[in-house]
């Protein structure tokens, strides 16, 4: 992997200058990018503390070069297996908790291009097997100015394949590709390569700087998938689990909580070119999304099931009306637009792209979901950003459940399913108000501590010490 242009000291080589430490405490280093793909970074790291036994600080250190990440992982032996052991718990996790969206991210996650000190130097391979099979198939991207980089475009194929096993959109898959080749010579410490590395940009600066560079097509990855049959990942873990009601679906490249986003035209993943009104005579579904624009792609089928408990669905997450499954498709269909016009794939910017999103709700009579400044700020002074009340609430029946469970009462913006756990929920919560919602850091940060207090009370007293510390009421 490549870096910028500052050198600092790492694992005894000197350098020019250094550069302060960040957060995660890591030991003194060369400039990385391991922040390039900051959505799968974040999403991955939220699945990996719902359960973490071996007390990996943080994600971002398996994206590291070895001396680096013993800093953050002191209890993992095999330091070249930190990226594979990071994206298998929270695989692991995320499948208990019946997050399509989380596992999505840990595959992504174990196909990033690791930290490396020069310009076309590999990375090593992890020599162990992981316990789930979706992440076991896939090694991590090489840096594409090195030789090894020739199997980049096979590992976004078993992602591809990982994603389509578990019900997830393949072309997914596409956004754990890496950077061009850097303009240095193979092996120049300096890299002077085609790189970039912002934490702060929720989106991934791979994305938002159009320099993400798949090394297969579209086209390849239908192929890839054409006999993969889904249901073994998310959808079995979930009706597995005792908090399997999440009925959350893989984010978009420009939102961080799945910063995987699909790329052009993804949105036509599931059932593309399915007309309104079309269905399965087999199984009495029908597609009743009637909007047919098709800017990045056309609309994810909506399709219902009469006599569903939960009648409909979109991509694998499924709703119990119809509106709200609609306002997702066409949230999609509006995030596959703007990461085609992102990348220059789609002229006329991402303007058209909120356009045609309010085109599709308009087509279903769908309310927007979009807040003035005013009426989304509390009583607290906290901004929770485009999304609204982001209380608790503890009940018998939340998802037909016979026992009390937590669930988000607003669930336009916060669509996750109910949980017997608070902390699901919460660390859910917090996650969204920081990705969709793009709340303020210092609402993020009252979420991440209500969620604390709301784990040491139990059931109505959880709820509430969540609603309190937010100000907010269910």
């Amino acid at each position: 992997m490549k870096y910028g242009t500052a050198l600092v000291a790492l694992a005894g080589i000197a350098s020019a200058r250094e550069v302060p430490i960040y957060s995660h405490k890591t030991a003194k280093r060369e400039v990385p990018q391991e922040h390039s793909h900051e959505a799968i970074l974040r999403a991955t790291n939220t699945a990996l503390k719902l359960d973490n036994p071996l007390n990996i600080v943080d994600a971002v250190f398996a994206l590291l070069g070895n001396a680096a990440a013993a800093n953050g992982a002191p209890e993992v032996q095999n330091l070249d297996c930190l990226q594979q052991i990071v994206a298998d718990q929270a695989f692991t996790n995320a499948k208990a908790a019946g997050d399509l969206d989380g596992q999505v991210n840990a595959i992504l996650f174990r196909a990033l291009e690791r930290n490396t000190l020069k310009v076309g130097l590999a990375s090593v391979l992890c020599d162990q097997t992981a316990v789930n099979p979706e992440i076991a198939n896939i090694q991590q991207h090489q840096d594409p100015a090195s030789p090894e980089a020739s199997g980049n475009g096979a590992i976004e194929l078993e992602v591809a394949k990982s994603l389509a096993s578990i019900g997830a959109d393949p072309l997914l898959a596409l956004q754990s590709a890496t950077f061009p080749p850097g303009q240095a010579c193979l092996g120049d410490p300096t890299a002077a390569g085609n790189t970039c590395n912002d934490e702060n940009d929720a989106a991934g600066c791979i994305v938002t700087l159009n320099l993400l560079t798949p090394a297969v097509t579209e086209a390849d990855i239908q192929a890839a998938v054409a006999g993969v049959a889904a249901g073994a990942g998310a959808n079995a873990g979930a009706n597995a689990g005792a908090d399997a009601a999440c009925e959350v679906v893989a984010e978009p490249a420009n939102n961080a909580t799945a910063g995987a986003g699909a790329a052009a035209g993804a949105g036509a993943a599931a059932g593309a070119g399915a007309a309104a009104g079309a269905g399965n005579a087999a199984t009495g579904t029908v597609n009743v999304q009637a909007f047919t624009g098709s800017l990045g792609g056309p609309p994810p089928p909506v399709q219902s099931t009469a006599g569903a408990d939960r009648p409909f669905a979109v991509n694998g997450a499924t709703f119990q009306n119809a509106g709200a499954a609609i306002q997702r498709s066409c949230a999609i269909q509006k995030n596959a637009c703007a990461n085609a016009a992102n990348a220059g794939q789609l002229a006329g910017g991402t303007q058209q792209c909120d356009a045609q999103e309010d085109q599709c709700r308009a087509a279903a009579n769908v309310k927007k979901a979009r807040r003035t400044t005013a009426s989304r700020r509390q009583a607290n002074g906290l901004d929770f950003g485009d999304c609204g009340n982001p209380a608790i609430q503890f009940a018998v029946g939340l998802d037909g459940r016979k026992e009390a469970s937590f669930q988000n009462v607003n669930q336009a913006d916060f669509n996750h399913g109910s949980a017997q756990a608070i902390r699901i929920i919460a660390e859910f919560t917090c996650q969204r108000l920081q990705s969709s919602c793009k709340a303020a850091a210092a609402t993020v940060q009252a979420c991440q501590s209500a969620a604390s207090a709301a784990q040491a009370a139990k059931g109505q007293a959880a709820a509430d010490a969540f609603n309190s510390a937010l100000g907010v009421s269910a």
